[in-house]
């Protein structure tokens, strides 16, 4: 292998002349990621840290199949499961395992074994600053390890993150589809408010461990599909209940809904992937909810989304949020499940298992790494300030297929990725790999 790559360079040297060639004989190696990972995709400079919560989240309410038609609730006791990541000082511990088992209605289950890349149980890192909080939120019959590589990723760059585990109700049939769906849209932004509270009033009581590590004032969310239907009211854009969505919930059940819509949950940031609830059969907003966001926005989504629908729901919400920079990352030719682990499925899953976790077109690991390297630029500039990030969000031509690289003939760049000396490329890929991806970009008052 090694000869064969010499004689190469020299082929490329004797085609054009030693003058004006640059050759490197040596591969790139990027430690923690692929070669192929843009720039902020790959692993930050902290070993991370993991460690599940029980948060018990007070004055709930719930609602019985009955009472989707003839209304009434009942007072409920809600506790949910919360993963923590976050930068660590690793002595000892283990790599975290981690199992999920998948069990929709009339399919046998699948379970998922996967290993982490966080120390299970490991010691916060010592002689630090507070780092910035994200909030992360799975979607309908989703689990708070889906995104384990994302919220791991995140906690490296000087993060810490809480992944909610909602707990949805399971699925036997369609009533039961119906029923935990109205109990989901009646809980989810509900949830995020409360596991936040509960962080920073443990953050104002504990002066060591993982929740004294966690700065109040820099607070973002990020939620996946109905993880987003929430996230995007967590941080401020309040419902549409005149919505005939909301019909199937309880009047009672959506009072405590309105009121938390009511308060300000002190989000500096929201991203959002694959947002459900703008499609106009299931819209949940109006246009001018939508426009009380006021903190910055990154969307991520698939053009051909079946699901939230592309194009009369994810980009209706997107259009709508005139009152909020924001920002939408589009797979070309992507659908619903633009992000989350690559799973490896055991063999002989059945293909639905496969439809919920993997895209038809798009690698998940190159989604993963696409989306790491965006996240870490929209947390890093909107939460720490880090003007110079403004780059990689900013890109100089909407559609990355025409970005322009110039280089001589025979230049090999060997994994180069675009700086600041590239100014028409997008702002860390590599030159010819930024590809099948838009980045649309609209102002606070547009």
């Amino acid at each position: 292998m090694k000869k064969r790559h010499i004689a190469l360079a020299a082929l490329a040297l004797i085609g054009v002349g030693a003058g004006s060639a640059v050759i490197i004989a040596s591969p790139t190696v990027h430690k923690g990621a692929p070669g192929e990972m843009p720039e902020l995709g790959r692993y930050g400079e902290f070993s991370v840290g993991t460690q599940e919560f029980t948060m018990e989240l007070p004055d709930r309410v719930t609602f019985s199949k009955a009472a989707m038609v003839t209304g009434g609730i009942e007072p409920t006791e809600r506790a949910l499961k919360v993963r923590m990541y976050y930068p660590a000082a690793p002595n000892g511990q283990e790599l975290v395992s981690y199992s999920h088992t998948m069990a929709p209605p009339d399919m046998e289950p699948v379970t998922l074994d996967y290993t982490g890349r966080a120390y299970e149980g490991a010691p916060v890192v010592a002689d630090r600053t507070a780092y910035p909080l994200v909030i992360m939120s799975h979607g309908f019959n989703g689990w708070s390890t889906q995104f384990s590589n994302l919220a791991e990723h995140i906690a490296s760059r000087g993060y810490v993150v809480a992944s909610i585990d909602h707990a949805d109700m399971q699925l036997e049939g369609l009533t039961d589809f119906l029923h935990s769906f109205a109990q989901v849209l009646a809980s989810r932004s509900l949830d995020q408010r409360q596991v936040l509270a509960q962080i920073l009033k443990r953050n104002a009581t504990e002066d060591s461990g993982i929740f004294d590590a966690v700065n109040p004032e820099q607070v973002a969310v990020i939620g996946y599909s109905m993880g987003g239907y929430g996230a995007l009211a967590t941080a401020g854009g309040d419902y549409d209940y005149e919505s005939g969505t909301f019909g199937a919930v309880p009047a009672e059940a959506l009072d405590p809904v309105r009121a938390a819509g009511s308060q300000d949950a002190g989000i500096d940031a929201v991203i959002a992937f694959a947002p459900w609830g703008g499609q106009s059969d299931n819209r949940v907003w109006s246009a001018d909810t939508l426009s009380k966001i006021t903190v910055p926005v990154l969307i991520v989504a698939g053009n051909q989304d079946d699901v939230s629908n592309y194009e009369d729901g994810i980009s209706w919400i997107f259009n709508s949020l005139s009152g909020a920079d924001a920002h939408m990352l589009v797979f070309r030719e992507a659908r619903h499940n633009i992000v989350g682990n690559d799973f490896d499925l055991p063999e002989g899953a059945p293909f639905r298992a496969m439809e919920f976790v993997k895209e038809p077109v798009w690698r998940q690991d190159r989604i993963n790494g696409i989306n790491q390297h965006f996240v870490a630029a929209f947390l890093d500039l909107h939460l720490k300030g880090d003007a110079d990030k403004a780059a990689y969000l900013n890109v100089p031509t909407s559609n990355a297929n025409e970005g322009q690289w110039d280089v001589s003939t025979g230049e090999q760049l060997n994994g180069k990725m675009a700086g600041s000396n590239e100014t028409e490329h997008w702002r860390g890929f590599q030159r010819r790999w930024a590809l099948g991806l838009d980045m649309l970009q609209k102002p606070a008052g547009e």
